[in-house]
């Protein structure tokens, strides 16, 4: 039977399912340039209105998996445990979890991209060490995972390109938040990547892409169901995103609080982010039996200064300045800082935490425009939380900018983004459930 891009149009816009052929001759055609921009739109929209099953959820991601090159990293480590996280304000988890899992003898070679929106992209937030490189070729990749355990890479263009194809056009159709594209995209990259397990960090909230927990439940359920369908060890994770994650928020910043997390220091939320993921990862190695066995592991990692000397090995193979991993003050700073206080007493009662993203981008934190150059040493660092009490005039936030007009607009747009309540307010909890193979774990608040 000839397969045509009218009748696969045709077919999913009237709700049926389009079958592992069609789907595939799809990929393969996008890929290949040989299916017009508006046809492939046309398909989007559609898919967008009627939804796609499990099964064809899981043939659009393996077709898309298979449209590039597809790494074997067996022959350098027989288990690779990769993570995701679905973006949030000041996730610098990457930075932590990944030098903790490879100091306990689990392999980590991780892809990662740069930052979307108001998220900041973990490339853009290493890229404060001077030297360090993300531009690795594949035999080196091998190489540094194979010696030391650990190695962070820009994602290559030739791994999962159908992906980027439908993005750039999903971007401009209004198809981004199809769940089903959603949950394809970010897992093809994980597939090609050559991860035999994966922990995924779906988070929710005003900080999140889904703003609320039964949405990113649902985005997490599909995509460990894909995994598992893959053949793949997945377990995700629903984590809470209406406060940033830790205190500092912009590169540099981020850069140093992830590095006081390494030497035992850091805020207490995020370090328990990070132990919960690194658990997890080192649980699907098999290198633990137990939740609290795995956690004694990321512990000691952590205490014994292992966890710090695998980051300041990445960092030096990588071609970064090590005396900034040894000695944070010597990473990028803003010439200027300002102090935000309270304006009232009060219980911290919510805060828009995109709007607290957008603030360290229009500082310059992020990009506004592609390819827009970065600031990496401007932010803020805020270590207040939802539901602590403040006397009027106590410290909010400390902003690092380069001008007091820049620093002036900050402090008016972290201030617009917090809400204050006379009666005391309940803290917010780290995480709000697991998803491990198909199985639901604890869920909900």
């Amino acid at each position: 039977m000839k397969i045509g891009m009218v009748d696969i149009i045709e077919r999913k816009r009237d709700g049926q399912t389009l079958s592992k052929e069609q789907i595939d001759w799809f990929v393969r055609g996008v890929t290949q340039g040989e299916i017009p921009d508006y046809q492939t739109a046309a398909l989007l929209m559609a898919i967008y209105l009627q939804g796609m099953d499990r099964r064809e959820t899981v043939d659009l991601t393996l077709a898309m998996a298979g449209s590039g090159d597809e790494l074997d990293l067996h022959d350098v480590a027989p288990f690779v445990v990769d993570k995701h996280s679905s973006g949030g304000v000041g996730d610098k988890t990457t930075l932590v979890v990944q030098p903790l899992v490879a100091a306990c003898g689990v392999p980590v070679g991780k892809m990662s991209g740069r930052g979307l929106g108001s998220s900041g992209g973990t490339l853009d937030k290493m890229e404060s060490i001077a030297g360090w490189s993300h531009d690795l070729s594949l035999q080196r990749f091998k190489e540094q995972l194979a010696e030391i355990g650990l190695v962070l890479a820009g994602q290559t263009a030739d791994l999962a390109p159908a992906d980027g194809k439908l993005y750039a056009l999903r971007d401009v159709t209004g198809t981004v938040s199809s769940l089903p594209l959603i949950a394809a995209s970010i897992m093809s990259k994980k597939l090609a990547a050559g991860a035999d397990a994966i922990v995924l960090d779906v988070k929710s909230g005003s900080g999140a892409f889904m703003p609320t927990k039964e949405a990113a439940r649902e985005l997490a359920q599909t995509m460990v169901d894909i995994g598992v369908d893959a053949g793949r060890k997945v377990t995700a994770l629903i984590s809470d995103m209406n406060q940033p994650l830790g205190h500092a928020v912009g590169n540099a910043l981020e850069v140093a609080e992830a590095i006081e997390t390494l030497r035992g220091e850091g805020p207490p939320d995020f370090w328990s982010h990070c132990l919960q993921v690194a658990s997890q990862m080192i649980l699907l190695s098999k290198r633990a039996r137990s939740d609290e066995e795995a956690r004694e592991q990321v512990r000691a990692a952590r205490d014994s200064g292992r966890a710090f000397d695998k980051f300041r090995q990445m960092v030096a193979r990588q071609g970064g300045d090590v005396s900034q991993v040894e000695e944070p003050q010597r990473l990028p700073q803003a010439p200027l800082s300002q102090q935000v206080v309270a304006p009232e007493e009060g219980y911290l009662a919510s805060m828009n935490t995109s709007a607290l993203g957008w603030a360290a981008v229009h500082l310059g934190a992020g990009r506004q425009t592609k390819g827009e150059a970065i600031d990496h040493a401007v932010g803020f660092v805020m270590p207040v939380k939802v539901g602590v009490h403040l006397q009027q005039g106590e410290p909010v936030a400390t902003i690092h900018a380069r001008s007091g007009e820049e620093a002036l607009q900050a402090e008016q747009e972290i201030l617009s983004a917090l809400r204050w309540s006379r009666e005391p307010v309940e803290s917010l909890p780290h995480f709000y459930g697991t998803i491990q193979g198909g199985q639901d774990g604890s869920f909900g608040r």
